[in-house]
């Protein structure tokens, strides 16, 4: 049996001291009970990956009421250090994504316009239409001179008159379609929704959304990661392995939450949405591969 390391020693009797038990620590972190046993051991090939073992102290520490980044310091020559991954073809895959991704907002932007123009025209052809029809029957018609000598003269101005009725209700249509075209094309387009970095320090990035009334997020593994989705209250939504081909992705109606935290064990792996468009990370997943993304969401006439 393996003996206890000076770090899993501390970490178990701050568990001890809180009156948890393994199951206990299990439920409140969601980490597998072999997993908790190899930190305590010191038993880190238990784990599905080096950079899987800071992120499962981290939450261990943070249970037990224990402050991270002392013990990440102190015990650092207990903890495996975390190797960066190649990733050159995941970041010239990730910045072709964004060219299309700039492509689609231009075009996106270009069609209300352009279908605006349609309606227009068709509206103009309609009323061309009309008068051609209305002109046709007036110019083409021929009545045998037994019939004109029938038609009094009261008849002929009741005619006359409705065909300049028609003729008056025909221009103002065709004028209030031509001014409601204008007024919805002279309409501000409302502006893009905004997903900006407003911190970046260590492992942590925070983000600010704006100009938006719905706050969908996606997450998406492209390899192997392990990922915790929660609120500013603790809320996990999802907690667990995310792999390509498998369970490679989770999607999440955040609208009414304020702020939602992402903590992403293997960032190298882990794509995040927002309403469709993808977050780039302000810290260098080849620097630091485990890291917490806070995104702050700002609603419409907050």
């Amino acid at each position: 049996m393996l003996q206890l390391t000076e770090l899993g020693n501390r970490l178990k009797e701050a568990r001890i001291e809180k009156g948890l038990s393994l199951d206990d620590l299990q439920e409140v972190t969601k980490i597998q009970k072999r997993y908790l046993i190899g930190i305590e051991e010191g038993n880190y090939g238990a784990m599905p990956g080096k950079f899987y073992v800071r992120a499962f102290i981290k939450q261990y520490a943070e249970a037990v009421g224990l402050e991270p980044e002392v013990l990440f310091e102190e015990y650092k020559n207990d903890i495996p250090s975390i190797l960066s991954e190649d990733i050159p073809g995941q970041l010239s895959r990730v910045q072709t994504k964004k060219s299309l991704s700039d492509s689609s907002s231009k075009v996106l932007d270009v069609l209300p316009k352009i279908l605006i123009g349609v309606l227009v025209i068709g509206a103009f052809v309609f009323i061309w239409y009309l008068a051609q029809k209305y002109s046709g029957d007036d110019g083409g018609q021929t009545t045998p001179k037994e019939s004109k000598q029938e038609i009094t003269y009261e008849e002929s101005e009741d005619l006359t008159t409705e065909r300049q009725a028609d003729e008056s209700d025909n221009a103002k249509d065709a004028e209030e379609e031509k001014s409601a075209a204008k007024e919805e094309d002279e309409k501000p387009a409302q502006a893009p929704q905004e997903l900006k970095v407003v911190e970046a320090n260590g492992d942590q990035s925070v983000y600010e959304l704006t100009n938006t009334e719905k706050f969908e997020l996606k997450v998406v593994s492209t390899g192997e990661t392990w990922v915790n989705i929660k609120n500013s209250k603790g809320y996990s939504f999802f907690q667990g392995m995310l792999k390509k081909g498998e369970t490679e992705s989770q999607v999440f109606d955040m609208s009414q939450e304020t702020e939602v935290v992402v903590v992403a064990g293997n960032s190298t792996a882990t794509e995040i949405y927002i309403n469709g468009q993808k977050l780039e990370y302000a810290i260098s997943p080849a620097e630091v591969v485990r890291q917490d993304i806070i995104i702050r969401y700002v609603k419409v006439n907050q």
